[in-house]
């Protein structure tokens, strides 16, 4: 499975991004896909999560501001992100879990877009 990330760029506080991750393969739709970030000096952690059958998940500081979804049809997964802080700068990367329920440890990583947000 290759992963291909899209859609970061420069952006000021209070605006919004929308980054897409396209999957190749025929069995994306049965992928669990999620969104991480890696600040500069920081761990990566994950910010939202989508399984197989449309459960949700997002990390507190982004609840409200971004939204996840998957297009099966189209392999891709994206995640709108409004209302966006400085704190949101980071590397944003898509993974895939097998699993289908979880992404807890990704068996397939993108190459990471640089979302970087103004004060």
């Amino acid at each position: 499975v290759q992963l291909q990330a899209s859609g970061g760029g420069l952006v000021q506080a209070g605006g919004s991004l929308r980054l897409s991750c396209a999957a190749s393969g025929r069995t994306f739709g049965t992928y669990a896909m999620g969104w991480f970030r890696q600040a500069p000096g920081k761990e990566r952690e994950l910010v939202a999560a989508i399984s197989s059958g449309g459960s949700t998940y997002y990390a507190d500081s982004v609840k409200g501001r971004f939204t996840i979804s998957r297009d099966n049809a189209k392999n891709t997964v994206y995640l709108q992100m409004n209302s966006l802080k400085p704190e949101d700068t980071a590397v944003y990367y898509c993974a895939a879990d097998l699993s289908g329920v979880v992404v807890t440890s990704p068996n397939y990583w993108g190459q990471g877009t640089l979302v970087t947000v103004s004060s």
